[in-house]
């Protein structure tokens, strides 16, 4: 049964908004002529700010929105009463995080033509191409070019035939991500396990002569109980079952393909195949590598065997360690076929520039936000919601609309500004590959295209579309000594309730300036129930909250345009910072997300105070087992990471210059769960 549709109001059409014609500083501006008779005035004191650590993942304001009847609420006067600016964030909310435009994943059609409409309005707005020729091409542009190491790599065409029969791609294999392009016909090999060394005197392997110029075909896992589960339990047992060294003990012993298949009957064996992004085994080896279904080999083995054994007496042989690697009939032929393509993915940074005056001229603030969300979900949220659409509202189409409204209402207040004013210049920019760890403001901080002791602070809109209860967090006020004074003189004018952070490290784009040495602020209003999820869509946003943040960013922003002392860096380095989690426990490394090919979790950086750091893992690790388990990339860690509570105890094996260790980490609470 439907009941009585209802419509949530975020708060009365004539409470608190401030709106483009109200900034604070000392710059003396005429309201722009053509401004709106019906904007509402601005309210102004009552706003509060209290100190302290904020952990992203748990802040969430209550939500003191009022119910209206859907059917009589007049939308049409509800949004001429929140004003033109409101309207026109709405509108650009609802553009982006539109289903055409495909979740923004960087790669997508969708996130190009992202780029497209935010370049189109910042040239609209009057903005100058925030990019000169020598970062952007032959000419200044609104672009700044990158790429972003692919998810996976691509397969441009695979080709599997068994003894003259040919097998179909996605139902009867797959192309690995640890393959190479080549082209592969030849007999065939069996290797068990490939284990070159387990518990006890097992091996795999004998002379090693047979895999010399044939396609090796291997099991996945550990030998096997009755029960098919693994046999070895402790991580002592198994230092060696990794399929990234499974993989190159038999091409180092000569092999010119591989066929990975699961041993038939583990309990382990979670899906028929894999699929690029789980399979990318330690990176490309060199040789074609595919998987095959335990159906597809059980026929395969069956006629190629010289005893016309099947898979799973084979398995059983293997999990005795009774046969090493063997020769199999050399009539019977496997081709092996792989072509791969260029795993990089082209992605820009997208911005403009409000150009200064004065004796200012030539001193900078950034404003800036991320417009890449999670496309499809393959990556950064909870993996029962892969294949559907993340359209990203609030993440962060939000803080893009921030930055394009701002861009606008800034270009009008300098064009009424007084004639001797003196102005700094403002770089608006909106950055692609956040979500895939901070990777398009990375790479602007490598690439900079302004000098960071001319850059006063850097000012980042990330989630400011679901303002509750008036609460905000600020995060970075003690990243310059006189932030926190400047933020809250703007606060108590905002009417706003206002956590403010003193910390410059935190899981969005301010951090890679604030690891530049520069002053930085994050403007954030929670997370929620939709957060990396589905459920993220236009209709869910706050344009009255939206409008209460803006003017707050737009009030310190003038603050620092116009003040003749640029802010001095300070580091926060010693408080806690939350990392970026989707699971009930944290583990407190930053991946290098470009890294993939290194095989493993790269790791970044290391967040005080977590269980990352207790266990001394360190800047520049690679992650390579948990619980003797692979770890294939940083999805695979958030994998692992899902299956513990706090206070569980897991083995991490890493690598430090050069060598193998294993730590014991001691897991600390995450994120709650919604």
């Amino acid at each position: 049964m439907r009941t009585t549709p209802f419509l949530t109001v975020r708060a009365s059409a004539a409470a608190v908004v401030i709106l483009a014609g109200q900034c604070a500083g000392r710059v003396a501006a005429d309201p722009p002529t053509d401004a709106k008779a019906d904007a509402p005035a601005a309210v102004s004191g009552a706003g509060t700010m209290t100190r302290g650590v904020v952990n992203p993942y748990s802040f969430q304001p209550q939500d003191t929105s009022v119910t209206v009847d859907a059917k009589s609420v007049n939308l049409k006067q509800l949004f001429e009463d929140l004003g033109p600016d409101a309207i026109e964030w709405y509108q650009h909310v609802q553009t982006l995080s539109n289903p055409w435009f495909e979740g923004r994943c960087p790669g997508s059609a969708g996130h190009i033509r992202a780029m497209e409409y935010i370049e189109w309005w910042m040239s609209k707005t009057g903005l100058e191409p925030g990019f000169p020729a020598e970062s952007a091409g032959a000419e200044a542009s609104y672009r700044q070019p990158f790429e972003l190491a692919g998810r996976e790599p691509k397969v441009l065409a695979s080709t599997v035939v068994v003894d003259g029969n040919a097998l179909m791609d996605g139902k009867d294999y797959i192309v690995t991500g640890s393959s190479a392009s080549g082209d592969v016909t030849g007999s065939l090999a069996f290797a068990g396990y490939a284990i070159e060394q387990g518990r006890g005197d097992y091996t795999s392997f004998g002379d090693g002569k047979d895999l010399q110029g044939r396609v090796a075909m291997i099991f996945r896992w550990e030998p096997l109980d009755g029960d098919g589960n693994e046999r070895w339990e402790k991580a002592s047992d198994r230092p060696r079952i990794r399929m990234a060294d499974k993989l190159g003990a038999v091409i180092d012993r000569g092999a010119s393909a591989v066929i990975v298949v699961d041993a038939p009957g583990a309990t382990a064996a979670e899906r028929p195949l894999e699929d690029l992004r789980s399979s990318r085994w330690g990176g490309p080896r060199g040789v074609p590598v595919v998987q095959i279904t335990t159906d597809a080999a059980d026929a395969l083995v069956k006629n190629a065997d010289p005893q016309g054994r099947d898979l799973m007496t084979l398995r059983k042989l293997a999990d005795e360690g009774t046969t090493k690697e063997f020769a199999m009939k050399p009539d019977v032929t496997v081709t092996v076929a792989a072509e791969m393509g260029d795993a990089k993915v082209p992605t820009a940074n997208i911005g403009g520039i409000l150009r200064g005056r004065g004796s200012l001229k030539h001193d900078w603030i950034i404003i800036g936000g991320h417009f890449d969300h999670v496309g499809y979900g393959l990556f950064g949220t909870d993996p029962k919601y892969r294949g559907q659409l993340h359209p990203g509202a609030d993440d962060n189409a939000s803080g893009t609309a921030g930055v394009l409204i701002l861009g606008r209402q800034m270009k009008e207040t300098y064009e009424h500004a007084a004639p001797d004013a003196s102005l700094r210049s403002v770089l608006f920019i909106c950055f692609s590959g956040e979500e895939s760890g901070l990777d398009g403001s990375k790479w602007w901080a490598k690439h900079p295209t302004l000098s960071a002791d001319k850059i006063s602070c850097m000012l980042n809109m990330d989630m400011i579309g679901r303002l509750r209860n008036d609460d905000l967090s600020v995060g970075g006020t003690g990243t310059a000594k006189e932030l926190d004074a400047k933020v809250e003189a703007a606060v108590k004018e905002s009417g706003l309730t206002v956590h403010a952070d003193p910390t410059g490290r935190g899981p969005s784009d301010h951090a890679s300036f604030y690891n530049a040495g520069v002053p930085v602020l994050f403007f954030f209003t929670g997370t929620h129930d939709v957060y990396h999820r589905p459920g993220d869509k236009g209709y869910t946003v706050n344009p009255t909250g939206a409008m209460k943040t803006i003017a707050l960013v737009k009030s310190i922003a003038m603050d620092l345009v116009d003040d003749p002392q640029r802010l001095e860096f300070t580091s926060t380095e010693g408080t806690t910072s939350p990392d970026r989690g989707y699971a009930p426990v944290r583990l407190g490394v930053m991946p290098a997300m470009g890294d993939a090919d290194a095989g493993g979790v790269l790791v970044e950086g290391v967040s005080a105070e977590t269980a990352a750091a207790e266990a001394g893992i360190k800047q520049g690790d690679l992650l390579l087992s948990w619980d003797a388990k692979e770890l294939t990339g940083p999805a695979d860690m958030m994998a692992r990471l899902r299956e513990h509570k706090p206070g569980d105890e897991v083995k991490i094996t890493l690598r430090r210059d050069g060598k193998e260790q294993e730590v014991t980490v001691k897991l600390k609470a995450g994120k709650p769960r919604s």
